[in-house]
């Protein structure tokens, strides 16, 4: 039996990792494997006025498995990224697989990686890696993703995307690329794998989708767009799409489900006021112009565009317990991204068996199959968004063929390679 520690966030957190996290956890579990979880206590600087907790949800996330969670990382206190390591090296571990999707975590990250090296030298630090390029973007982000996935020995990738992005950045790094998991003798191992298909979200079979639209205000044909609202994840793009749409589809809504990501605190609080100066002050360090979101409001195109009748808006954090709800009585799910890695929405629309309609943006030009799994934008013009819609519309995609696609992947596999079990 293997030892594994997984690092990431643990399920008392908010977000796509967070599930990820947890959803792997319980993979390697099935898998035979003795897992413990290793968290962040806190994930950021303190600054950032944003509350990351979940305090909606309410269900166990290890559906009664026995996986131990430990909180021990403050991104605030230095002196924890190397107890954090010490108490990793404890367990003695065959292997340990950070999740990494944050540029700015790469010092705590890397300092981490290089403790545990010293500490346990015949444990493998695998590096679970989201994206390389930030969306968000970043002078300093180069230094912070080198500090960090410089100390891996294995990397595991979710696309092709991934791939190039860390070629670019990195092409020093000797890798040797499969999909077995397999490692090298010679290079480190890249595995290429895939962003799984959550399996914490399920339909509910008799849920009443007519009644449950109804309650919504939601008319005949419904488009999701779902998660935190964040610029680089176009609902901007998807409200002016859906206008234009609606000139020919009357008898059509848009269902906004996400929580506004900067708006999750009281910002009259004296304490939040301070956060939000020293947060602007990083920014301009941290961010490139173009990427800072503080005027970034989408909604108010709702009523510009003179369209309220058609969208329906759910503007909170949604526990998991509701989400099936809302991609229940939906079409197809809009992704219209700016900039795509694998994405956790895309994957939790597959579970339901719901077609992505998404821009011809970085990963979803290698992942979307026209009428397979959705439907992919000729261009990022909002002509040619709003084209996907009616597409979808006029040539409806099944849940059982979106389903088929998604099969092929399991979070079984992606924890077999991960094991490097090659029994299947």
């Amino acid at each position: 039996m293997k030892k594994v520690v997984v690092f990431g966030p643990g399920p008392r957190f908010k977000g796509g990792i967070a599930h990820f996290t947890v959803s792997l956890c319980n993979a390697l579990h099935d898998q035979g494997a003795e897992v413990t979880l290793v968290s962040w206590s806190r994930q950021y600087p303190s600054f950032i006025p944003r509350d990351f907790v979940d305090k909606a949800s309410t269900g166990d996330a290890f559906e009664g498995r026995k996986i131990p969670v430990h909180y021990l990382t403050d991104f605030n206190r230095p002196g924890t990224w190397k107890k954090t390591a010490a108490f990793i090296s404890a367990l003695q571990p065959d292997m340990v697989v950070i999740q990494w999707a944050i540029a700015l975590q790469g010092l705590p990250l890397g300092r981490m990686a290089s403790c545990l090296r010293k500490l346990s030298p015949e444990t493998e630090i695998i590096f679970d890696v989201h994206n390389v390029v930030q969306k968000e973007g970043g002078r300093p982000d180069r230094y912070f993703t080198r500090n960090a996935l410089s100390k891996a020995d294995t990397y595991l990738v979710h696309g092709q995307i991934t791939i190039d992005e860390f070629r670019e950045l990195m092409p020093e790094i000797p890798i040797e690329i499969n999909e077995t998991g397999s490692r090298s003798g010679n290079a480190r191992t890249m595995i290429r794998l895939y962003h799984p298909v959550y399996d914490m979200f399920r339909s509910h079979e008799n849920f009443d989708v007519t009644s449950e639209k109804q309650s919504l205000g939601l008319k005949r044909n419904v488009f999701l767009f779902f998660g935190f609202i964040r610029k680089y994840k176009g609902l901007h793009l998807a409200i002016e799409a859906f206008a234009e749409f609606l000139k020919s589809h009357p008898d059509s809504s848009l269902l906004i489900v996400g929580e506004s990501f900067w708006d999750t605190v009281d910002h009259r609080s004296l304490a939040v006021k301070v956060r939000k100066l020293l947060f602007r002050f990083a920014g301009r360090i941290l961010l490139r112009r173009k990427d800072q979101e503080k005027d970034y409001r989408p909604l108010e195109l709702i009523q510009k565009l003179g369209i309220a009748d058609h969208v329906v808006l759910v503007n909170k954090f949604v526990p998991n317990e509701e989400v099936h709800r809302y991609f229940q009585v939906s079409n197809a799910v809009v992704n219209f991204y700016e900039y795509a890695t694998p994405s956790g929405v895309e994957s939790i629309a597959y579970n339901f068996g719901k077609p992505i309609l998404a821009t011809p943006a970085g990963h979803f030009k290698h992942a979307i199959i026209n009428g397979k799994n959705g439907y992919l934008a000729a261009s990022m013009k909002i002509s040619d968004l709003a084209q996907t819609m009616a597409n979808c519309i006029a040539n409806p995609i099944s849940e059982a063929e979106v389903k088929e696609y998604a099969s092929r992947l399991s979070w079984q596999n992606y924890a077999k390679a991960i094991l490097n079990k090659q029994d299947s």
